[in-house]
């Protein structure tokens, strides 16, 4: 018989769902009490090899303010034919296709292993998937090229009757008409003026496909009005393949001590307005790749003197980031107007510099594209990374879902207080919906654009059920929704409490504060960047974003593994760190001379070759597994990238504590900030003092 944390954990595995707590208060004022307040994360697509598709439709309960589903829950009378919805309790009569069910055969939905099903339902014809580039001119040669050989990859890897279109775009904006024989026809647009939907539904002669278009299923629409720029890859591989082979650097001269002009902000516009005008309400990508920041147009987010550096925190602090506000707002409704229509926007930003994904977050966090950032568009990083895109299942579908819709019923005792994730919110008021919000709350019901097997989204529940004596006790629940509410926006909390535990931390060790709540040493661009990865994925890999894993290899044993401390740092040791957005591999002092005498080449030192082979052989199975893929680094005792892995150890030993020298308990990090035990001891004396 399974254990409770047995049992637990089938459940998740099976159902991709895990909550904050496994007993559930039976009142509101026992809810109140708690520290962490009552949520579930989700993992809608979790791969489930174990549990086959149903090919049927389901059965839904008769009420019309209800609508559940039949689940293993329901109390079923098999004599009569009826069933009860455990959330309203409504007697329902099961279908005339259910008459020959019983005790002993029963349907799938009433089987307590199908707690969690896939109906796979055909209501009409499925429209072909769409795919639209949108590529950033404005670079060197040799990064550009490595893009287009990207490009004319993921070609290959679309079904025949995927539509594809591509955008170009530096000082001004190329619209490529894709149907033409022997020749390269597009439609240019200046990059500083901003178009509405129907103006560019009238440049570029565009309608919308008819209900008799749509109705041809698998075969793409012909419409020579409405595809010209969007066109299925069976019809023109030879030439888009030949287009982007063709692609040249934006021609527009660029003076010392310019940046390029780049229209960015209009391109991504004219993106958003073409799927808008051609398939509403119909699955896409928009996959744009930028170079570098918008210089100028709508979304401008740095001018182009060179001399003028794009905004930091600081001067996001002191109110000095000249185009923030400006183009914030210009994206924020281009992420609207594209989840409206159920349209995807992916953002691959590969620049040394900052490109202004802190402007752009809300395309890729609302819609649930991808955010991907690397130096350059010829890293492995990028190239592997925008591969993985396109994996594909046992059965050769894309491991990617498009419009999806996520809907919450609760019994009478539940309301839902919201969501945090990639979704936004399709305002289905309910008794269900919780006044008190947390996230993308006011709904049972949200919209996700789209999603993929790692896609996992935080749904926040209240307690309403009240004992006959309760009192109004809700201020511990309320401040920590206001946490999570400062999570989501990446911004502290102005409570006292939160005060009290940031002063605490003003020398807190590495380790106690993530890269999701502080941002020394990190950009906007990558902050942003890290806050989306954490928002999007499920419980173990945010665990690893937040608290890095340590494994050693030895002489002495298998691998295994070891505190996040410098106290795991020793000479004979090899390391291996996973911190989600990096894998390092550090061998220590002892080891690193040991490799560099070339010991691993000689027979009879054939153990020390294996140690050394057996954390590459990890790394490499974890790059491979990993989206986006990690950046790989390898290095040793007094190497440059050994910072890496110092400044994300707890500094247990430092130069001050110098009896720990020469000694085997580590390696002394040559820091000030304070140990994880110091500032634990310090929360202590806080939280037990009379002004907490």
């Amino acid at each position: 018989m399974a254990t409770f944390p047995e049992f637990i954990s089938q459940n998740e595995e099976r159902d991709g769902v895990r909550f904050s707590w496994n007993v559930w208060p039976s009142s509101r004022l026992e809810a109140t009490r708690m520290v962490v307040p009552l949520a579930a994360l989700l993992t809608p697509l979790r791969e489930r090899p174990d549990l086959p598709p149903i090919q049927y439709e389901p059965v839904l309960c008769s009420r019309a303010t209800c609508r559940a589903v039949l689940n293993p829950l329901c109390q079923v009378d098999y004599r009569a034919k009826l069933w009860a919805c455990n959330f309203c309790y409504q007697r329902n009569q099961f279908p005339p296709t259910y008459t020959g069910i019983s005790e002993v055969n029963q349907p799938a939905e009433l089987l307590p292993q199908f707690s969690t099903i896939e109906y796979v339902v055909q209501r009409g014809p499925q429209m072909p998937l769409i795919f639209l580039y949108v590529v950033d001119t404005c670079m060197e040669d040799e990064d550009l090229q490595a893009l287009k050989e990207s490009l004319q990859m993921s070609l290959s890897l679309l079904p025949p009757t995927a539509l594809v279109g591509l955008i170009t775009f530096g000082r001004m904006v190329q619209v490529h008409e894709l149907g033409c024989e022997g020749i390269s026809k597009s439609y240019v647009f200046r990059g500083t003026k901003d178009l509405s939907a129907k103006q560019l539904q009238e440049m570029l002669g565009l309608t919308k496909p008819s209900a008799a278009q749509g109705a041809r299923g698998q075969q793409a629409p012909q419409s020579p009005l409405s595809n010209r720029f969007l066109q299925p890859v069976q019809k023109i591989d030879m030439n888009l393949t030949d287009l982007l082979g063709e692609l040249q650097r934006d021609p527009w001269p660029v003076t010392q001590g310019k940046r390029p002009l780049r229209s960015l902000g209009v391109a991504m516009s004219i993106a958003v307005g073409l799927l808008e005008c051609t398939f509403p309400n119909t699955g896409a990508r928009i996959m744009t790749f930028i170079g570098g920041p918008a210089t100028q147009g709508p979304g401008m987010v740095v001018g182009d003197e060179l001399k003028t550096p794009i905004r930091s925190w600081h001067d996001i602090e002191k109110d000095n980031a000249k185009y923030m506000k400006k183009s914030t707002k210009h994206y924020e409704a281009l992420a609207s107007r594209a989840s409206a229509n159920g349209h995807i926007m992916d953002i691959y930003a590969c620049a040394l510099d900052q490109t202004g994904l802190l402007e752009m977050k809300c395309c890729p966090n609302h819609t649930g594209g991808y955010m991907v950032m690397a130096d350059s568009f010829n890293t492995s990083l990028f190239k592997q990374t925008f591969q993985r895109v396109f994996a594909k299942d046992e059965q050769g579908a894309f491991k990617m879902a498009f419009a999806a819709t996520l809907e919450i019923k609760t019994s009478r005792e539940i309301k839902v207080s919201g969501a945090i994730g990639p979704c936004v919110s399709l305002n289905a008021k309910g008794p269900c919906v919780s006044e008190n919000e947390i996230g993308t709350g006011g709904t049972c019901q949200w919209k996700m654009c789209g999603l993929d097997p790692s896609t996992t989204l935080a749904l926040y529940l209240e307690v309403v059920n009240q004992d006959e004596d309760e009192e109004e006790e809700g201020g511990s629940y309320v401040w920590l929704m206001e946490k999570l509410q400062g999570l989501r926006e990446g911004q502290h909390s102005s409570r006292p409490a939160d005060r009290q535990l940031t002063s605490a931390g003003t020398a807190c060790p590495p380790t106690a504060w993530s890269p999701f709540l502080q941002v020394f040493n990190n950009s906007p661009d990558e902050s942003s960047y890290y806050r989306h990865q954490f928002v999007r994925h499920d419980l173990t890999q945010a665990l690893i974003m937040v608290q890095p894993v340590l494994y050693a290899y030895s002489f002495n044993g298998p691998p295994e593994p070891v505190l996040l401390d410098s106290s795991s740092i020793l000479p004979d040791r090899i390391l291996l760190m996973d911190t989600f957005f990096q894998i390092l591999i550090y061998h220590g002092e002892m080891v690193a001379q040991w490799r560099k005498a070339g010991y691993q080449e000689m027979t009879e030192y054939e153990n020390f070759r294996h140690l050394l082979q057996a954390p590459v052989d990890d790394a490499q199975e974890l790059l491979h597994t990993r989206f986006p893929m990690p950046r790989y680094i390898d290095t040793e005792h007094g190497g440059s990238q050994a910072r890496f892995l110092l400044s994300k150890v707890n500094p247990s030993q430092t130069h001050n504590n110098m009896y720990n020298w020469g000694q085997e308990s580590g390696a002394p990090i040559l820091t000030d900030d304070v140990s994880l035990q110091v500032f634990m001891d310090h929360l202590k004396k806080l939280a037990v003092s009379s002004a907490a």
